[in-house]
């Protein structure tokens, strides 16, 4: 926290600070207005996790919906939303519904962004439910398109993690040819600038109004006005071990998601400073994550194949939940935890981001490979006679084609990554592989409160004057519910944008 003071080292319009979706959709929401517009990222490169991530966007009843005529509506998903989180936030869920046909409208009038549907079933069984969804993704991105900007947007988890930066030949695709597609229209208005390696450290008020902001960067400490109003989109605090614990979120530090030296909760601890309010801070976007050879986990999703046993060598869920539902019962159970798959996977039973292989998970001692059950138990430490007869059993309903324990295969989500054919195939044939799987996530999704135009709130209720939040620096409108592919992606895009209007509405 400090004051204004009369010394600044440079003045901007709007300010954000991160780079994800929401960030970079509020920049050109400011920018595209004749705004002059600062983005701010403490690492070196752009996009954090929304990078990193399949770019799925869960923006209902929009023309993209439209053209590809699924029969989304803004009415079917109010009905969707309104029964998985009822009306708790129906102000926020108003906003977000209104929004999101403008919001895409705006976005498609840039040349540099393209959307199309991709098929990718609602996550709950509820009135309003799309089987085949209502999210879509944006095109593939040239990466001569980009020219120089390319290196500003960050690589693949793969890459990123060894340091390889992107394939020069291929093109940007899912959550990079997102933040590609969005740095490109930014960068066109003129008035954005973009600005790495710069940190935010503070905010700056006079008169109980946020006037703009402090930042550490390479060359020292900068303080940039925002005359507008600052909006903090820099995601949350998931690779904050000491935030994590103190805050009650299961999992660990190591084991989300997030890009290295990114997301330790810097924009939320800026706000509290100055008297912002806090919500469902013990909340995140919850997945399983297969432990790879350098200790990080890799996002999984889709499982088609063999069973998840805990500790105790038993199952204890759906393995083919939708991942933030199978991440909850990962935090509600008793681990360790170890995906049991036989040879006729070829591999892992699922989609893993980053991609596995078998070969140097076996070779590095991350994945145990045993001629029988038994040995598998042995080498895993798990009871044997629990978890052979954990498989005889699940082979049983494999053979029946009916899961009497769980109900897998009986959702459309279940099926959706096998093709349509049964997810319940017999772990029979050796050699049997045991994966470990912790429990991973996305990001947190607890964070400011806001009111429905993204005005973080203060602990009194009002808004705080010229300070905004979107994505995982404020708390989710949707609560502990995940209610689809792509909306944390979405709620950021479109409360960013909302932010955006609001400052302009602004005279100040």
């Amino acid at each position: 926290m400090g004051k204004a003071g009369e010394s600044w080292d440079d003045e901007y319009d709007i300010v954000v600070a991160g780079s994800g979706a929401g960030a970079m959709a509020g920049a050109l929401a400011a920018a595209s207005a004749g705004l002059r517009t600062a983005v701010l990222e403490k690492t070196g490169v752009l996009g954090g996790t929304s990078a990193y991530s399949g770019s799925a966007i869960w923006l209902p009843g929009t023309r993209v919906q439209e053209r590809a005529g699924i029969g989304d509506s803004t009415e079917g998903a109010r009905a969707y939303l309104r029964a998985l989180i009822g009306d708790g936030n129906a102000a926020h869920r108003e906003a977000f519904l209104e929004t999101a046909p403008e919001l895409v409208e705006f976005l498609e009038k840039d040349p540099a962004i393209e959307f199309e549907f991709q098929a990718f079933p609602d996550y709950y069984d509820a009135p309003g439910r799309l089987a085949m969804g209502r999210s879509f993704v944006p095109l593939p991105l040239p990466a001569e398109r980009l020219g120089d900007l390319a290196g500003l947007v960050r690589p693949p988890v793969d890459r990123d993690r060894a340091g390889r930066g992107h394939s020069a030949s291929r093109p940007l695709v899912q959550g990079r040819a997102l933040i590609g597609r969005l740095l490109l229209a930014i960068t066109a208005t003129g008035n954005g600038a973009v600005r790495t390696r710069t940190a935010l450290t503070g905010l700056l008020t006079e008169n109980g109004q946020v006037t703009g902001v402090t930042a550490a960067t390479a060359s020292g400490p900068v303080r940039l006005r925002a005359r507008r109003g600052v909006l903090l989109a820099a995601g949350g605090f998931e690779s904050s071990a000491a935030l994590r614990q103190e805050r009650g979120v299961p999992g660990a530090a190591g084991w989300t998601m997030a890009p290295d030296g990114a997301n330790t909760g810097d924009a939320i601890t800026a706000a509290t400073a100055v008297g912002a309010s806090t919500g469902l801070l013990d909340q995140a976007w919850f997945c399983p994550g297969v432990l790879t050879p350098d200790g990080l986990p890799a996002f999984t999703l889709g499982l088609r194949g063999g069973l998840i046993v805990d500790g105790s060598g038993r199952r204890f869920a759906n393995e083919s939940l939708p991942y933030d539902q199978m991440g909850r019962r990962l935090a509600a159970a008793d681990g360790p935890f170890h995906l049991v798959f036989d040879a006729r996977s070829e591999g892992l039973p699922a989609i893993s981001v980053p991609p596995v292989r078998l070969a140097e998970q076996v070779a590095s001692g991350t994945w145990i490979q045993a001629g029988t059950l038994e040995e598998l138990a042995a080498r895993t430490g798990l009871p044997a006679a629990a978890l052979t007869a954990t498989v005889e059993r699940f082979n049983g309903f494999a053979e029946k084609g009916v899961d009497e324990d769980f109900h897998r295969g009986e959702d459309p989500y279940d099926l959706f990554f096998s093709g349509g054919r049964s997810c319940l195939a017999a772990v029979a044939e050796p050699p049997f592989y045991a994966a470990e799987i912790v429990l991973s996530d996305l990001g947190t999704k607890g964070g400011l409160r806001t009111d429905p135009d993204g005005r973080v709130l203060d602990t009194a209720g009002g808004p705080i004057p010229g300070l905004y939040a979107a994505g995982n620096t404020s708390a989710s409108f949707t609560g502990p519910v995940y209610p689809g592919p792509g909306i944390p992606i979405g709620s950021a895009m479109a409360f960013a944008y909302r932010a955006v209007q609001d400052m302009r509405r602004s005279n100040t």
